[in-house]
């Protein structure tokens, strides 16, 4: 997923360059998404992984 969020930001970075001032804040949006998602999972998964530990 972040993968996906990088390459939205790429979209984004480039579509700006070139003056696609919509499809620039679109991609830019929907990177920032992805990686607040990203975060939460991540966020999750570390959470998760220290409860199981402490339970052994």
């Amino acid at each position: 997923m972040l993968r996906w969020s990088v390459i939205f930001l790429v979209i984004a970075l480039i579509a700006a360059l070139f003056g696609f001032t919509g499809i620039a804040a679109g991609a830019a949006s929907i990177a920032k998404i992805l990686f607040f998602i990203f975060l939460v999972l991540f966020a999750l998964a570390l959470i998760g992984g220290i409860l199981l530990v402490k339970k052994k």
